[in-house]
């Protein structure tokens, strides 16, 4: 009924299961006296909804133009780039503007109206909600000869 387990064998675990706890304890100890440092938010993606017509990754790659790429860390409310620290405000205003100046590919139609940029503070996701209406957009033929 009972294993046989020699003196040895039985200090050995013992003593593993010892230091596995005081290395838990201590990891636990130095992790509750730290202080809190901020180490920001890193920008973790940007997400497009709404479009139909521009491509995913033309008014992604616009949004990334004004400060909302990879290697951007937000801070509160200030933006750090690798180039420069905007306000976030001021970042959202820019990626609104840059997601409605994208185009079709190929051309300079610009069906893009209006945009909505939100921040997750949380996360770092940038969610890009835009709306596309042709009826205001002019199209101009300059191939016709006629």
């Amino acid at each position: 009924m009972f294993i046989k387990i020699r003196r040895d064998t039985l200090i050995i675990l013992l003593l593993a299961f010892i230091l596995i706890l005081c290395g838990r304890l201590i990891t636990y100890v130095a992790f509750a006296s730290s202080d809190e440092i901020n180490d920001g938010i890193a920008i973790s993606g940007v997400i497009i909804k709404g479009n139909d017509i521009v491509p995913v990754d033309t008014i992604r790659s616009n949004v990334m133009q004004a400060g909302f790429r990879d290697g951007s860390v937000i801070y509160g409310d200030i933006l750090k780039t690798s180039k420069r620290e905007v306000s976030l405000q001021d970042a959202i205003q820019t990626a609104q503007e840059f997601a409605t100046r994208s185009t079709v590919p190929g051309t300079s139609v610009q069906p893009i109206t209006a945009a909505d940029v939100q921040v997750d503070k949380n996360t770092g996701v940038v969610t890009v909600t835009v709306i596309e209406d042709f009826s205001s957009v002019e199209l101009d033929n300059k191939t016709s000869g006629g």
